[in-house]
């Protein structure tokens, strides 16, 4: 029987948070490149549940492996280590220009 200590855990950053009690979470490694010898940063996505819904983007987070949730849901978060910071910009209003307005 596998305990929780032995699943595996990676560390990322939430990138999108717009589905429903899942968030996408992009993980960095650094490899080094087989011919070169240069070490190349590889990004890769994982979808996590996130039960409660309290993940936003920008977050830190750490996912651990858990059995298979949906199609491609395999990972949950255990936790939430540093919060994103959140910009709040003012939407700026779209000002429509009426074609038959400029004929009068």
């Amino acid at each position: 029987m596998v305990t929780r200590n032995r699943r595996k855990t990676r560390i990322g950053r939430v990138v999108s948070d717009k589905m429903d009690k899942t968030v996408v979470v992009a993980v960095e490694t650094a490899v080094r490149h087989p011919l070169y010898g240069r070490i190349v940063k590889r990004t890769k996505k994982f979808k996590a549940h996130d039960e409660n819904n309290e993940c936003r983007v920008g977050d830190t987070v750490r996912i651990m492996e858990t059995r298979p949730l949906s199609k491609e849901k395999r990972w949950r978060v255990a936790e939430i280590i540093e919060r994103g910071i959140v910009f709040d910009s003012p939407i700026e209003e779209a000002v429509i220009d009426d074609p038959a307005a400029d004929n009068t």
